[in-house]
């Protein structure tokens, strides 16, 4: 595997997180930074990897191109996955697995781009030794990445493995909980003051106050996480890594800032503690058993609310009697708090009764959804009558 010291690598992220992907990847030192579709390109050294691979919040995968070509045939695609020397990237005690993506005319299915790659692959250790490497979907030892885009095909190393959301905190969830990379992105894009109190009113599982309690004390997402696909490649280097590592949890803050979170169900605020415990995030947020509908401001001066109102899965809600219940709560009750919350039900926006100051499109899992900003003023102008 190559050790050159500067390479072109690609950051996946989720549809509309592009430029949140680019500022992180600036911020940490990438150079060429480029914005694609779900996607970032940049470049850095094997250190840069690493250091992405641990502090990138918006990100899922980070991607070591290898080879590019173009191929038009079947045979074309084969003959050039064989071109790589593959024993040199793994060997055949350790198994790997292969991730597709494709958008052409010519190959026109992703487990077909994958089944021809491996063919590829073990048809090379064959003839060399006469074995061939075993496939494990599962938990792989090599996870490679082959990405079809009409004619060009660009075969990827997977740096990360399991993807990034996966940030080693989580332990028993609640119904459907809200991704992490999202959570985070959710936070950066309402531009939180981390000075001031921060509440999710319906925090379920307790993910957006956890990726705000790491966002305002500077705390790496992935600092907590055992595992890198990277940590298998045969150029690994493990003091590089430990001393990246080191560097980072040298510059984590203690920022006293007020983080809360209320859930009318007990045994979901438990979970939640639990996890919060997991990530070593207990000092800094306040867990409490309320129903938001029936809660009042807590805090002098101005509050920052994000939240994610639940679905059907977890509490069946009447739409325009539960939409109406948050705007008449932000009303009647919370004056001086700045309101985000991320949502899928369009219908349910129109009875909030307040008009969004903003409202950005957002991917909240397979379904278009609406990140909305209300702004709920002292006395009595109440809200913000333009719309961005």
């Amino acid at each position: 595997m190559s050790t050159e010291k500067q390479f072109k690598m690609v950051a996946k992220t989720i549809f509309g997180f592009e430029e949140l992907a680019m500022q992180e990847l600036k911020e940490l030192g990438a150079a060429n930074i480029e914005k694609g579709l779900r996607a970032v390109t940049f470049e850095g050294d094997m250190g840069f990897m690493y250091k992405a691979n641990l502090s990138c919040r918006t990100v899922i995968k980070i991607l070591k191109p290898i080879l590019e070509f173009s191929a038009f045939t079947e045979k074309s695609l084969y003959d050039g996955i064989r071109k790589i020397e593959w024993d040199t990237i793994f060997n055949l005690n350790q198994t790997f697995a292969i991730d597709a993506t494709v958008h052409s005319e010519y190959f026109t299915h992703s487990l077909f781009a994958s089944q021809k790659m491996k063919d590829a692959i073990v048809d090379q250790f064959r003839d060399k030794y006469n074995e061939r490497p075993s496939v494990n979907v599962k938990n792989p030892d090599i996870q490679l990445n082959i990405h079809i885009k009409e004619h060009l095909v660009t075969v990827s190393l997977d740096s990360s493995g399991e993807s990034l959301n996966k940030r080693g905190y989580r332990m028993e969830t609640n119904v459907a909980p809200i991704n992490e990379v999202l959570a985070a992105g959710l936070v950066i894009l309402s531009q939180w003051d981390t000075h001031v109190p921060l509440l999710d009113p319906m925090c379920g599982s307790g993910t957006i106050l956890i990726e705000a309690a790491m966002i305002a004390n500077n705390i790496p997402p992935s600092i907590n996480r055992s595992f890198f696909n990277f940590m298998n490649w045969n150029d690994f280097d493990k003091p590089l890594f430990e001393k990246i590592k080191d560097n980072l949890a040298q510059k984590i803050k203690h920022n006293p800032v007020k983080i809360m979170g209320y859930d009318k169900d007990q045994s979901v605020l438990e979970k939640a503690e639990a996890t919060i415990q997991k990530a070593g995030l207990s000092k800094y947020i306040e867990l409490k058993q309320m129903n938001f509908f029936q809660s009042n401001k807590t805090v002098e001066g101005p509050l920052f609310m994000i939240f994610n109102p639940p679905y059907n899965e977890r509490i069946d809600i009447e739409t325009e009697t539960f939409y109406k219940s948050i705007g008449d709560t932000f009303k009647k009750n919370y004056p001086g708090t700045t309101a985000w919350f991320v949502t899928a039900n369009l219908e349910g926006l129109k009875h909030i009764g307040l008009k969004a100051s903003r409202r950005i499109v957002v991917a909240n899992g397979q379904l278009e959804g609406r990140f909305a900003k209300y702004e709920i003023y002292e006395g009595t102008k109440k809200f913000v009558r333009t719309e961005e």
